[in-house]
């Protein structure tokens, strides 16, 4: 039987974490394109973006089987999980870029990548952890 997780969390809790984690991720997915597509080579910028896609893929499919405050363990970690991760990987590579790209950093796109990444991290590390397994009768 799998490990279920479950969240308490108040629905108007719940939209505001939602909607500033959504802003996090779709930022940093954004910058990180801009950044690309400008000639910027780095490929370590997109590790962080393929977690952000995996978790939100993942909630994505959870949202459709309508399982939004109960989940299995490896859902919540491929969801929530992935999306936290991803955030904070994005925020450390944005301010490590610091130090290597001195030149490319100070443009606006670089801090974008690094306010997204934190976004993404916070709102969406909140959310993983309003969740607590489930204790069996």
């Amino acid at each position: 039987m799998k490990e279920l997780y479950e969240s308490k969390i108040s629905v108007k809790r719940w939209i505001i974490y939602d909607i500033f984690g959504n802003l996090g991720w779709i930022g940093y997915c954004v910058f990180a394109v801009k950044l690309l597509k400008g000639g910027f080579t780095s490929s370590g910028v997109l590790f962080p973006f393929f977690l952000m896609l995996i978790g939100i893929v993942e909630l994505i499919s959870e949202r459709i089987a309508k399982l939004d405050y109960v989940l299995p363990k490896d859902r919540l970690y491929r969801g929530f999980g992935a999306l936290t991760l991803g955030g904070i990987c994005g925020t450390v590579y944005a301010v490590v870029s610091r130090y290597i790209y001195h030149n490319v950093y100070d443009t606006p796109l670089f801090w974008g990548l690094l306010c997204s990444g934190i976004l993404c991290a916070i709102f969406a590390g909140l959310l993983f952890r309003e969740y607590h397994p489930v204790k069996n009768p």
